[in-house]
């Protein structure tokens, strides 16, 4: 069971999670904040013990043993022209990643676009949804999910899962892991409208794949190249030969040559 004291204890923050909804169980936590008709505040934050439809990018299923880990969804619905939604994308990232290295001393390694690795297993994900009215954002929902007391996963998987538990040989403590992760993630969200460019290096720091020969998968082409940068927008520069392609979508693996 959560201990909301706990967590609100450790929670340092403006806005982002001050509106804490707790769910035993949901379809989908994004899919809650974003189809919902009820104005919820900006940072409301939305936490499932468990989600019956837990989905992470191009709708693969995320599962997620019930009570073991954190699955939960951020909505943003405020001044949303100050954002680059993709930033919010890696600063989510980079919450994650920090919060790990602090708390835990696990070295963690971005993978573009929206993972996080430890000793090249997947630990956390996210997935980044939106709504508008023609080109105007409504709202964003920032679902994160992390593997902090699982492990055991069944089933087939494109990277191997791990978690905290697994690589620290302890049991978590979620509330405390929950909480720094949102005050990471409210100071990484104003760091992306007042310096982006110091946002994008933090995570360039913090992703080995860069300089690496990768491969991209996505809608069942294949294409090859050096991972050369990312861009103003956060986007991947991929570098075959002297021609330069920006990626916006797809599955990125390394490749040996």
């Amino acid at each position: 069971m959560f201990k909301l004291e706990e967590f609100d204890i450790k929670l340092d923050t403006k806005f982002v999670g001050r509106n804490f909804i707790y769910a035993d169980t949901l379809d989908s936590t994004n899919s809650f904040l974003l189809n919902s008709e009820k104005k919820y505040n900006n940072g409301t934050t939305l936490l499932a013990e468990f989600q019956e439809k837990g989905r992470g990018r191009i709708q693969r299923p995320w599962q997620s043993t019930k009570g073991k880990n954190l699955t939960f969804s951020i909505l943003l619905n405020k001044k949303l022209k100050k954002y680059i939604p993709n930033h919010i994308n890696l600063a989510a990232s980079l919450a994650v990643s920090q919060s790990i290295e602090h708390l835990y001393q696990l070295k963690t390694d971005l993978k573009w676009p929206n993972d996080v690795l430890v000793n090249k297993k997947k630990i956390s994900g996210i997935l980044l949804e939106s709504k508008s009215t023609g080109s105007a954002l409504n709202k964003i929902v920032v679902g994160i999910g992390i593997n902090v007391n699982q492990t055991k996963f069944e089933g087939e998987f494109k990277i191997q899962p791990t978690s905290i538990k697994y690589e620290k040989r302890q049991i978590i403590n979620r509330e405390i892991l929950l909480s720094e992760v949102l005050n990471n993630f409210e100071e990484l969200l104003e760091l992306s409208k007042q310096n982006s460019k110091k946002l994008l290096d933090t995570w360039r720091d913090n992703c080995r794949m860069l300089g690496e020969n990768v491969k991209i998968e996505h809608n069942n082409e294949i294409k090859y190249g050096v991972f050369y940068d990312i861009d103003a927008n956060g986007f991947m520069l991929l570098k075959d030969g002297d021609k330069f392609e920006k990626i916006t979508l797809g599955d990125v693996s390394l490749i040996q040559i």
